[in-house]
C-alpha cells in the first residue's frame, strides 16, 4: 500500500493510502485511523453514502477522538472504484461514487463494480495484514453506505461483532435511488434485489442472533426521509423477525455531516463495547 499523506490526530495517526485492487481491477483509495499505542485494536469499518469519497467522512464526521478513546481502528474506503477505462454515468446517483455496496453483474458496470467483495474480501484481509488489529471488526454507514453496512452485516455475521447506520436506504428494492441503481448492476429480475435490502433480509431471518441489537440515526429534517430512506420499513423488518433495532430519530437534523458529527461519538462507543466484550 502506498501511503498518500499523513497526520496526527487525537494521539494517533491517520493515513491516507492507496493500492492496486485485485477485486475491482483499480487503484482504490481509503483512509486508516490508528490509535496511539501497540495495539492490537478492533476495527470499525465505515462506509460512506453517494457522491463521497473516503475523505468527506475522514475530514467532517469528527469520529477520531471518540476512536482514540476506545481504542478503535477506524477504516474508510472509497464508494466505488474510480479512473480511466471504469464505467460512470452523468448522474450522481449511478456509477463512480455511487457503487451501493454490490457486486454488479450487468455490463458495463461487471468488470470493475465489485465493491461488496471489496469490502468483505479484499479490504479486511489487507487491513489485518497491514495494521496492529485484533482481526475483529464492526461496520457502520451513512445513507447508501448504511445500506451498505447493514447488508454485508447481515449476509455476513462471522465478519462482524455489530452494525449500526445514520441515516440508511433501509430498503433499495422500494426506493428511486435503489430502483435505479439495482436494475443498472443487477439486472431486471427484481428477485435478485432482494438479496442486498436490508429491511428484507431481517424479514427473512437473514443473520438471525448475531446481534443484540441495531442502532440506527435519523434526522426528522432529512429531505430523503419519506421517497427514499424509509427506516419504519427496518423497525417494522425487525419486529417481525424479532431482531432488536434502535431507531433515534433526532429533532431537527438534517442529511449531512452535522447529523453525523453531532451523534458519531455514541456510534464508536457502540461498537467498542461489543468488539471488546465477551
Amino acid at each position: 500500500m502506498e501511503t498518500l499523506k499523513t497526520h496526527a490526530v487525537h494521539g494517533g495517526t491517520l493515513r491516507y493510502l492507496k493500492h492496486d485492487s485485485a477485486t475491482t481491477g483499480t487503484p482504490m483509495t481509503l483512509s486508516v485511523f490508528v490509535p496511539a499505542g501497540e495495539g492490537p485494536f478492533p476495527v470499525l469499518i465505515w462506509l460512506s453514502g453517494l457522491t463521497c469519497t473516503e475523505d468527506n467522512f475522514t475530514t467532517k464526521a469528527g469520529a477520531y477522538a471518540a476512536a482514540a478513546e476506545h481504542g478503535v481502528i477506524i477504516v474508510a474506503p472509497d464508494t466505488s472504484p474510480r479512473g480511466e477505462g471504469v464505467a460512470d454515468d452523468p448522474a450522481y446517483d449511478l456509477g463512480q461514487g455511487a457503487g451501493f455496496y454490490v457486486d454488479a453483474m450487468q455490463a458495463p458496470w461487471a468488470p470493475h463494480f465489485r465493491m461488496e467483495t471489496y469490502v468483505v474480501g479484499e479490504l479486511i484481509s489487507l487491513i489485518d495484514a497491514e495494521f496492529p488489529t485484533t482481526k475483529t471488526r464492526s461496520i457502520s454507514g451513512h445513507s447508501m453506505g448504511g445500506h451498505g453496512a447493514l447488508t454485508l452485516a447481515l449476509r455476513h455475521p462471522h465478519l462482524f461483532r455489530s452494525v449500526s447506520a445514520f441515516a440508511p436506504i433501509s430498503s433499495p428494492t422500494r426506493c428511486p435511488w435503489g430502483e435505479k441503481a439495482f436494475t443498472a448492476y443487477l439486472g431486471d429480475d427484481r428477485a435478485a434485489w432482494d438479496a442486498h435490502d436490508a429491511a428484507l433480509l431481517i424479514e427473512t431471518g437473514v443473520g438471525e442472533g448475531c446481534y443484540d441489537d441495531i442502532l440506527i440515526d435519523q434526522g426528522d429534517a432529512d429531505p430523503f426521509l419519506v421517497e427514499q430512506l424509509k427506516p419504519e420499513l427496518l423497525v417494522a423488518a425487525g419486529k417481525a423477525a424479532g431482531q432488536a433495532i434502535t431507531l433515534r430519530m433526532q429533532p431537527g437534523y438534517d442529511h449531512s455531516y452535522f447529523f453525523m458529527a453531532s451523534f458519531i461519538a455514541d456510534h464508536v462507543a457502540f461498537h467498542a463495547r461489543r468488539l471488546k466484550g465477551p
